[in-house]
């Protein structure tokens, strides 16, 4: 190109890369060279670049699933802030399958990925990359992580049912490889015992895979099914997330319970589609977005600045009640 035109190597880098310091050359100049690009159909080799810069400006984002609400949000999150940084970035999913997360961890680092964002995904190898977690999850190395504060939720969650009047309230566990089941369940049955609340054994169920795992709607209405056949005594349902609690509904209601009338539901995330089922989700909202666009912030400094120390972020949820959730019904 420069041979073409005439021009430096460096001028046609500049234009070809639209840096600002092109802007200093003639309005003339630039057009030259971006006529003579599209004439010779030239296109950047991008992997020459990354040599020579020895940056690729790419990350991994792996996560369990992409089929739900959840993980929608926070690749949300970390797509507006990647694009705000003209980063470009590799999403793949797992399915919990410990060799295929050791396999995507490995192809991220093969390549040029100069960081990983972990969605709730456990890392059974690290490779020479910052690493970013989202989810609760331990690990047995230092990594920032952004985790939520079940406690808080649920504690919010259960007092707005207690204080509705409902004293025999049913659970929907988390799946067992979930990194928020078990800080979620624990953090339900400390809240109860705050409450003086008994937890009966018929009125919770744990969540189950269904065929590919991709269904957690379908997964909900099971659940909703198995607890009314162990159980008809429960005012409210707490769930694990949003996907179960709606799909919680819909199997009362296929039994003939009105919602929130007979049964109060409460889910947890507050997903898009908590404002669009009928009736409208209660729901604790975990800042989805905006998380994995911390994480992704994160994770960028840590690329930029060798130096920075792992931390600990912890985001705070709140409660929004709409109209699933109602007074306990008398008797």
């Amino acid at each position: 190109m420069a041979a073409y035109l005439g021009l430096s190597r460096s001028t046609v880098s500049l234009v070809l890369n639209n840096s600002p310091v092109a802007q200093g050359l003639t309005q003339e100049t630039r057009d030259r060279v971006l006529k003579a690009a599209t004439e010779l159909h030239y296109k950047a080799n991008y992997f020459a670049r990354m040599l020579n810069n020895k940056r690729s400006h790419m990350v991994g984002i792996l996560s369990p699933d992409l089929g739900e609400g959840y993980d929608a949000a926070i690749l949300n999150g970390i797509e507006r802030l990647l694009l705000e940084r003209d980063y470009l970035y590799f999403v793949s999913s797992h399915h919990w399958n410990r060799d295929l997360i050791k396999q995507r961890l490995e192809v991220f680092a093969e390549r040029g990925a100069e960081g990983v964002i972990l969605v709730n995904t456990p890392a059974v190898s690290v490779p020479n990359l910052p690493l970013v977690s989202i989810g609760s999850l331990e690990y047995d190395f230092p990594l920032t992580q952004i985790t939520l504060d079940n406690a808080h939720g649920i504690r919010l969650a259960l007092e707005h049912l207690y204080a509705l009047g409902h004293r025999r309230i049913a659970f929907l566990k988390g799946h067992t490889q979930s990194s928020d089941a078990e800080s979620r369940w624990a953090a339900c049955v400390e809240a109860a015992q705050g409450l003086r609340l008994r937890i009966h054994k018929e009125d919770v169920v744990q969540l189950k895979r269904i065929d590919d795992g991709l269904d957690p709607i379908r997964e909900g209405y099971v659940a909703g099914k198995r607890l009314l056949n162990a159980s008809q005594k429960f005012t409210a349902l707490l769930a694990f997330n949003d996907m179960s609690a709606i799909g919680a509904i819909n199997a009362f209601r296929d039994a003939g319970k009105q919602i929130p009338e007979e049964i109060s539901v409460v889910g947890f995330d507050d997903i898009q589609a908590a404002t669009i089922v009928q009736p409208a989700l209660t729901t604790v909202r975990q800042p989805l977005i905006r998380m994995g666009m911390l994480a992704a912030t994160e994770l960028l400094a840590i690329i930029e600045d060798a130096n920075l120390q792992p931390r600990q972020i912890s985001i705070q949820p709140e409660l929004v009640i709409r109209q699933s959730s109602a007074t306990c019904p008398r008797g």
